[in-house]
């Protein structure tokens, strides 16, 4: 507790030393209590939140539950942490609940020069909160730590716990839209950069913090938690590092712009980090081989608290100069064009060049956050395979470079050509969903992930890890025989998901919400992707899962998927009403065919990329079919020469019976 308040007075002395005093307003002063109160009550709110998402994440991955030993399973779990990881969690979204409160009421005051005690400050506050998207935002983190705070009361289960956390990821979301992020000239880079930075640096503080206030109740468990949390880390601290450049790098017009106060917070902020990180690599390194090694409880909670104290105190140094970055002017201006396009007024960035055959591989539309998926899945993937045969098992390398081609594609058509042309123009629009959802599929669905995983875990963590924590191994089970993933799984759903969610999707404002917003956009690339995946994988796949149909009825279901295509880019070439109008047809394009044309040009995309793959694999069922039989055949006549062939014989003998029968 001792090293949780030092962090925290850190954290808030170094964002008042930073920024308190020097608190830009835009009208004028709103007193003295707003300029030092802000800093403070910002510092708390991030903190407070981290603490939060980092206690239920213990919960959801890291912790032991009670009753592993009571089941015989040999271990030494006593699960004491578990149930007070969620009421940490709940009492920090309480306070993060409260701050956010005092937060929002501080941030109207300093934007509109208006003291607390102003005659209208209450009504003011109301049209700020309801009608000015910066206070609208505040408000929607407000609700969400309030309703994480509510929910920590009642989960009792990771499953629960996971549900929890992730809404606490939509509040850090919202978190991401503001500041410098919002107004910088790459706003979809910086946003995305900014939320895996939120999202990096809340769980590594977070859950840091949340481990040192349970860890004399972690006890025994002590060992397996902090090793568990340090591989959580380890993908946190390359998670900020990556973002953190990133941010940096868009907000820097030149190497002299490091001259400026930003660029002093910032080189500030980058020494601290590499701190942090040397602490963790010593962390790793010096603790926890010795924990694993038997120490005894006080011992070993003596080794945890040697790196900790200064661990929180750094971390609570960086956040205090994150706010204060935060509070400060970049050197790149935030400024939109004095004479913006109307491309520009829609989608916040220039209209890029006319397409060309090259410009599909060298214009790129960045999104961090995809891109971070796409090159995290690589590593993990074939981390996989070389662990499977360091131990001398084998995996096939056609499944693997299957796989390879199928990130490869994820990373382009999210961040390439695709990604860059698709937010302009509805043709190159459905080059990216078609090849997203049925293209991608079929590349992931054939490497087998999940067979992958479930084979290339460690040994130790069996089903339940032997301590009642859940694992990667664990929670890939249980999502794959929950009843949700069994019903999403079964063939007719899946086909029925992956035809009708696009007529859902482009007949409703799903599609024009995907346009303006780039929480839509992930949302239709997470649905889509893994609604192909569903399909393809209930067709022709091999990982486990769903109850895959006879052959005739998959090649019936294939067959009825392709006339949907084809309908439905039918319908796109013959229509002359022209979807999400207000965006299409307002672009202001100099270049290419008219709105309405290139959307009859999408509607022949949309019909051929989406044949080809179909046709693909209802060739691969009906070789399977053929091959199925042949397989069925061999079998029936090893059996004849084995046995005879009763069949032939019982029925030979029936036709006796029936001739004796007959009378002449």
């Amino acid at each position: 507790m001792a090293a949780l308040v030092v962090a925290a007075v850190v954290a808030v002395v170094a964002a008042v030393a930073f920024s308190g005093a020097a608190l830009p307003q835009l009208l004028r002063d709103p007193g003295a209590a707003v300029r030092w109160g802000l800093p403070v009550t910002a510092t708390l709110t991030e903190l407070a939140g981290a603490v939060a998402l980092g206690a239920l994440v213990l919960a959801v991955c890291v912790l032991p539950r009670a009753g592993a030993s009571e089941r015989g399973r040999g271990m030494r779990a006593d699960g004491r942490a578990y149930p007070v990881s969620l009421l940490v969690a709940g009492w920090a979204a309480g306070v993060w609940t409260v701050a956010c409160v005092v937060n929002l009421v501080l941030k109207y005051a300093s934007v509109a020069g208006r003291p607390l005690d102003s005659a209208s400050f209450g009504q003011e506050l109301g049209v700020f909160v309801t009608q000015i998207e910066l206070g609208r935002a505040l408000l929607v983190i407000t609700m969400v730590a309030a309703v994480v705070t509510a929910l920590c009361l009642v989960v009792a289960t990771p499953t629960g716990a996971a549900w929890t956390a992730a809404l606490a990821l939509v509040a850090l979301w919202e978190q991401a839209q503001l500041g410098h992020a919002a107004g910088a000239a790459g706003h979809d880079l910086a946003t995305s950069s900014m939320l895996l930075h939120l999202v990096g640096a809340a769980i590594w503080i977070g859950a840091l913090a949340a481990l040192a206030l349970l860890v004399r109740r972690v006890g025994t468990d002590l060992s397996a938690s902090v090793a568990r949390y340090s591989v959580i880390a380890a993908w946190c601290f390359v998670a900020v590092a990556v973002s953190g450049t990133v941010n940096g790098v868009i907000r820097l017009g030149s190497w002299s712009d490091l001259g400026t106060e930003w660029g002093t917070l910032l080189l500030a902020k980058v020494a601290l980090f590499v701190v942090l990180g040397v602490l963790g690599l010593a962390h790793r390194r010096a603790v926890i081989p010795r924990l694993d090694g038997g120490a005894a409880e006080r011992a070993g909670t003596a080794l945890f608290w040697r790196l900790v104290v200064v661990e929180l105190a750094v971390m609570g140094a960086v956040s205090g100069v994150a706010v204060a970055l935060g509070s400060t002017a970049p050197p790149v201006p935030e400024v939109p064009p004095a004479d913006p396009t109307p491309a520009y007024r829609l989608t916040g960035h220039a209209l890029p060049p006319e397409p060309t055959l090259a410009r599909w591989f060298t214009e790129w539309r960045w999104d961090l956050v995809l891109a971070a998926a796409a090159v995290s899945g690589l590593v993990v993937y074939w981390r996989w395979v070389l662990r499977l045969r360091r131990r001398g098992d084998s995996w096939p390398w056609a499944r693997a470079a299957s796989w390879t081609v199928g990130m490869a594609l994820f990373f382009w058509v999210t961040s390439g050509g695709a990604s860059t042309y698709g937010h302009v123009l509805f043709s190159a629009h459905m080059v990216q969903h078609m090849i997203l959802a049925m293209v991608i599929p079929l590349f992931l669905a054939l490497s087998a992930p999940i067979t992958l995983a479930l084979r290339a875990l460690p040994v130790r963590t069996t089903m339940l890890r032997g301590d009642d924590s859940r694992g990667p191994r664990e929670w890939i089970l249980v999502m794959v025989n929950s009843h949700v993933g069994r019903f999403l799984a079964n063939p007719i759903v899946a086909a029925v998901n992956f035809v009708g969610s696009m007529l859902v999707f482009y007949y409703s404002g799903l599609f024009e919400w995907a346009l303006r917003s780039s929480v839509g956009h992930l949302a239709m690339v997470v649905h889509f992707s893994l609604a192909g995946y569903l399909f393809v994988n209930a067709m022709i796949g091999i990982d486990p899962g769903p109850k895959r149909p006879p052959y005739p009825q998959r090649l019936l279901l294939l067959f009825a998927t392709m006339a949907f295509h084809a309908f439905f880019g039918v319908t796109l070439v013959g229509g002359d009403s022209l979807l999400v109008a207000d965006w299409f047809g307002l672009m202001g394009r100099p270049w290419g065919a008219s709105a309405i044309a290139d959307q009859q040009a999408g509607g022949a995309v949309t019909w051929g990329i989406g044949e080809i793959p179909t046709l693909v694999m209802a060739v691969a069922v009906a070789v399977a079919w053929s091959r199925d039989d042949e397989r069925a055949a061999r079998r029936r006549d090893r059996r004849v020469d084995r046995e005879g062939d009763l069949e032939l014989d019982d029925y030979n003998a029936m036709l006796a019976r029936l001739s004796d029968q007959d009378p002449k």
